[in-house]
């Protein structure tokens, strides 16, 4: 029975993921916890996080892209950019907020995401990798803080 019970559950969060989820809320509302596909909710819980540090890293990311492009193409410079700075700011404000555990995972990485902001900076720019410093010119709190704009 624990066979079948468990290939039920398999294919239903295979076959129909909305059902998957609200079969397991009910599930959880009912405390009928020998029901609970534990495996899949574990598995999506672990996902949940992964994403939320996934959204860091990318906004941070383009934060530090900007920031480049802005510093070291004075003659380009433009609202957008401004404009993109201020929303994936914003973004990374609200992440806090909602989950203010994220912070401690900003220093950790924040090294990879300029390193990946040089590559893409160099791409956008046409400038070679070579033209921007090694390590970044900015500390995290001047990245996120509003307003901060390199010279």
């Amino acid at each position: 029975m624990t066979a079948e019970l468990n290939a039920q559950r398999q294919n239903l969060y295979e076959t129909d993921y909305l059902q998957w989820i609200e079969t397991t809320i009910d599930q959880m509302k009912q405390q009928n916890y020998g029901a609970i596909d534990w495996e899949n909710l574990i598995e999506e819980i672990e996902d949940m996080g992964r994403s939320e540090r996934r959204s860091l890293e990318s906004n941070l990311t383009v934060i530090l892209v900007h920031l480049l492009k802005w510093q070291f193409q004075p003659e380009r410079r433009s609202n957008s950019w401004q404009a993109s700075i201020a929303e994936h700011r914003r973004r990374i404000r609200k992440a806090f907020k909602d989950s203010p555990s994220l912070k401690r995972y900003l220093e950790e990485m924040f090294a990879e995401c300029y390193e990946d902001a040089i590559e893409l900076a160099s791409i956008e720019t046409g400038l070679p990798a070579s033209t921007f410093l090694r390590s970044c010119p900015y500390t995290s709190a001047q990245v996120l803080e509003a307003g901060f704009l390199p010279e």
